[in-house]
């Protein structure tokens, strides 16, 4: 009975198909609309194109708890037409070819999946579904699938989902190097993890094609490409000649508390500790260098354990820039990291009176309270 309905549904397409062939602009078939959707992961592109049934049939009928495993059939299956006799998977769509793009190598579930087009089938299955993807990627539908074609097969487990009417894929759990491909449908979900296993080098491979187009006639150009590089920790030796270059380039580099503090870093993550002092040093002292680069440097030496540094930054703060909010609140969490609390709560007290908002006094208000105790536990 199933492959005489899968026989009928596959001939009623190939009438449509060849309708559909003379005319560019006729409607899809079985109204099954075309659709796409694309997400970056990391400098990665990933697309899906696919035609979306919808749970209700083009007749109106209600075809809630008949999809999974009647319209679409457990495992491989003979749909009675095409080359695939009954190891035919599911096209996971409508009409042609579900199509999955990748502009970079991936990994799926962690195997891993050149860069190109492919085509999406899925075998569905009450213990897992296999998942596959194609070289043919331009064929309508599954009855010419060729297991010889197979780029990669990998195997996932649906789970019960909200309901959807029309067939959709979605990206979920979306990071900076994976994200969830998942198709959604009546009550089901079929998510496929797909990962960047070298983002950074693919970033990297990335700026240095950009720095040199317009990205590099200017020192932010510079020093954006190697802060990511300083931060991930990825080609250290091109992030501190580009920090250089952002620092000192011909006609486009430029000293300033970003460039210098980006140097320090780059020099600092390439193990030349005593240059990155000089250099650090050289950013908090600059003329351009603002009271809140400084406060922010102050802090962020704090949380790296550099309580000397940090006061010296803080000092360095209300010398320049006496009174100025928020030195005082610079110079309060500095002595509180030395254990000083009485001049921890000195500045304290300063910087509460010259709290701008409701929520600064409330912090404020807590760190003085707290001081007084003699509690030096405020950053």
């Amino acid at each position: 009975m199933r492959s005489a309905v899968a026989a009928a549904v596959a001939v009623g397409v190939l009438v449509s198909a060849a309708a559909a062939a003379q005319l560019k602009s006729a409607p899809p078939s079985g109204d099954n609309q075309k659709a796409t959707v694309s997400q970056q992961i990391g400098p990665v592109e990933v697309s899906v194109s696919y035609s979306s049934p919808d749970v209700h049939a083009p007749d109106g009928s209600d075809r809630r708890g008949r999809i999974w495993g009647e319209l679409v059939p457990w495992g491989f299956a003979d749909l009675g037409f095409g080359t695939c006799g009954a190891n035919c998977p599911w096209r996971a769509g409508a009409n042609e070819n579900t199509v999955v793009r990748v502009s970079e190598d991936v990994t799926i579930e962690g195997q891993p999946l050149p860069a190109g087009s492919y085509g999406l089938f899925m075998a569905p299955g009450q213990d897992g579904w296999t998942v596959i993807f194609s070289r043919n990627s331009t064929s309508w539908g599954s009855f010419f699938y060729d297991p010889a074609e197979d780029a990669l097969r990998v195997r996932v487990q649906a789970r019960e989902n909200a309901y959807r009417e029309w067939l959709t894929y979605e990206f979920t759990e979306r990071e900076p190097d994976h994200a969830t491909l998942e198709l959604q449908w009546e009550t089901l979900a079929v998510p496929i993890r797909i990962a960047v296993p070298n983002a950074g080098e693919l970033w990297h491979r990335s700026f240095a094609r950009e720095l040199r187009s317009a990205s590099g006639f200017s020192w932010q150009g510079w020093l954006q490409a190697s802060q990511y590089l300083v931060q991930k920790k990825v080609r250290l030796d091109d992030a501190e000649r580009w920090a250089r270059h952002a620092v000192s380039g011909p006609f486009v580099g430029q000293a300033n508390y970003q460039t210098l503090a980006n140097l320090a870093d780059a020099l600092a993550a390439t193990g030349k500790a005593e240059e990155a002092l000089t250099t650090r040093r050289q950013a908090w002292n600059h003329p351009t260098t603002s009271v809140f680069e400084l406060h922010a440097e102050g802090r962020k030496l704090i949380t790296q354990s550099e309580k000397d540094l940090a006061l010296e930054v803080f000092e360095l703060n209300a010398r320049r820039h006496p009174d100025a909010w928020p030195v005082h609140v610079g110079l309060a969490r500095g002595y509180a990291a030395q254990g000083d609390a009485r001049r921890a709560l000195e500045h304290a007290r300063k910087a509460l009176a010259q709290a701008p908002d409701d929520v600064n006094r409330r912090n404020l208000t807590q760190m003085v309270e707290k001081l007084e105790r003699g509690d030096t536990a405020v950053n």
